[in-house]
């Protein structure tokens, strides 16, 4: 599986100062030197960690490929046709959550989203939508124009973690279903929210139609510890099979 490296949480820890350091667009260019294969960083509304500026760098800086996680909404539609990133991948989005609580509605936003999309389309830029993985919800992808689906995995990985081990591999086996059809239906597969260092291995099994996993706060929690290099490293030696 190739490994996309969120930064956002670099730019958390920044923006508790109102500072300039730690710079995301430093970190993405360890995870660039550390062996990556793409960067990922989430344009908020209200601006919470990831600044727009962040988003110019890196996208100028890095030669990997950058995938920005946005709202459906015609701001960040305006913000992403001018940086143009590689791919964007919509999301769900409430001020008062910490992080994303769940997948995209794809099925209630069926009337909306196919007008959105096709600038993109137009402009080059992969459409990836983040949906929970339920049937209905990639089905619908395929239908209003999206070029992949990335599964929202946060279930599966609490459960994993709260060591209820039988329902996880349950929340496995939908995400597997869903993988499946998904790639019958022609979609690229992608895969994150969640996923640690330890619980990543069960999604690993699922490499035949998962072909991406995008991860942050676990490597960002470990590269306070070991630095960012290994972290990058480390996770990228599991999903090789190290």
């Amino acid at each position: 599986m190739r490994l996309g490296v969120n930064v956002d949480h670099i730019a958390t820890v920044r923006q508790a100062r109102r500072t300039f350091e730690p710079s995301p667009v430093f970190a993405a260019l360890l995870a660039q030197q550390a062996g990556a294969d793409q960067i990922t960083l989430h344009l908020r509304e209200d601006r919470r960690h990831i600044q727009d500026r962040d988003l110019e760098l890196i996208k100028e800086l890095v030669s990997i490929p950058v995938n920005l996680e946005m709202a459906p909404t015609e701001e960040m539609r305006r913000i992403a046709l001018k940086v143009k990133p590689d791919r964007v991948t919509l999301v769900p989005e409430r001020r008062e959550e910490i992080t994303t609580e769940g997948g995209l509605d794809v099925v209630s936003m069926r009337g909306y989203l196919p007008e959105f999309i096709h600038p993109f389309r137009e402009a080059g830029i992969e459409v990836s939508l983040f949906v929970d993985p339920e049937v209905g919800q990639v089905e619908v992808s395929r239908e209003v124009g999206a070029d992949a689906v990335e599964l929202h995995t946060g279930l599966y990985a609490n459960l994993w973690n709260d060591h209820r081990f039988a329902e996880a591999e349950e929340e496995l086996r939908r995400i597997e279903t869903a993988a499946r059809i998904a790639r019958d239906l022609g979609l690229r597969v992608y895969a994150g929210h969640g996923l640690t260092y330890h619980n990543v291995k069960g999604i690993l099994r699922l490499s035949e139609v998962i072909e991406e996993l995008n991860i942050g706060h676990s490597i960002v929690a470990n590269a306070v510890i070991f630095g960012f290099e290994r972290a990058v490293r480390e996770m990228i030696s599991l999903l090789k099979g190290g």
